[in-house]
């Protein structure tokens, strides 16, 4: 299949290697260059702006950081929604909010083009193996026709439904979950810590009964390590996220208390000089309420 492809981050770049090995043709386009040069040696071929990597494609994907991100690429004059052929389609892979992914099926439905929403769950070494899970809602015969790539990129892809914003809410609901999950863990372990127990035999009793999931588990052993550098996905992308999940909440009137308290803490771990670290660093806001030093 023919595909372009935009946004050649942490995430991006895993992705695109495993289109290519399976077989598709790619045109990348990343904003830093030298990211995308990376790729021609793979057989891709490097494009000057997104309207290039759109240009004659039968899908475009977009893997990047936020809204503006997406709308720069896309909606820009000479961008994707410009340069894509009439009946591709173009799959959104990025987190982005709920109103973007309205907006964006209406102006592709205006250039005869078709639009996807499909983000995904798992930091970049799931990206590098291919072991995404992929939420993809839209068009069914659309989802169909890029089942393909999907399983190119994922171990698993669930159908949210036929209207886009589906598939970007259950994301943004999802990451909800996960700060929550981190909170918890923060919390439980500041009590653990200075009470004088070992966090790590807490971790294997919790992951070994009750808590198995792998959020417990990977985030667990992070928290429990403190090892929040090099990040797999950046502190203030999960205050972006958060606050597109609080956004859908307010519009849709559903009180979301935990959302705000963990945006408190992502907002405390900034305060606190935290922007380069993973997002589960804000369990050292927990730790550091306890009266607890950092321990690594």
């Amino acid at each position: 299949m023919k595909v372009g492809f935009i946004g050649l981050g942490n995430m991006g770049s895993g992705m695109a290697r495993n289109l290519i090995k399976a077989g598709h043709t790619l045109t990348v386009f990343n904003r830093t260059k030298s990211r995308a040069e990376e790729f021609r040696s793979l057989g891709a071929t490097v494009a000057g702006t997104p309207g290039e990597a759109a240009a004659g494609a039968e899908v475009v994907i977009t893997m990047l950081a936020d809204d503006a991100a997406v709308e720069d690429a896309v909606l820009g004059p000479g961008r994707v929604l410009q340069s894509l052929p009439a009946g591709a389609v173009h799959v959104s892979m990025s987190t982005i909010s709920v109103a973007l992914s309205r907006r964006l099926t209406a102006a592709h439905r205006e250039k005869q083009q078709y639009f996807l929403a499909a983000p995904v769950f798992g930091r970049p070494d799931a990206a590098a193996a291919a072991k995404l899970f992929i939420v993809a809602a839209g068009p069914t015969d659309q989802i169909e026709r890029c089942r393909p790539l999907f399983e190119a990129m994922g171990q698993k892809t669930f159908v949210a439904g036929e209207d886009s914003p589906e598939a970007n809410l259950i994301k943004l609901t999802g990451n909800f979950m996960i700060t929550v999950a981190i909170e918890s863990l923060g919390e439980a372990f500041a009590l653990i810590r200075k009470s004088g127990f070992d966090p790590n035999k807490f971790l294997e009793v919790m992951t070994g009964s009750l808590f198995a999931a792998p959020v417990f588990r990977n985030y667990g052993a992070i928290i429990a390590a403190e090892k929040f550098e090099p990040p797999g996905f950046k502190l203030p992308l999960g205050l972006k996220d958060n606050r597109l999940v609080l956004a859908a909440a307010e519009e849709a009137a559903v009180p979301m208390p935990m959302a705000s308290l963990v945006r408190d803490r992502f907002l405390a771990a900034l305060a606190q000089e935290m922007g380069n670290a993973d997002w589960s660093a804000i369990a050292t806001v927990s730790f550091r309420d306890a009266g607890l030093e950092k321990a690594a």
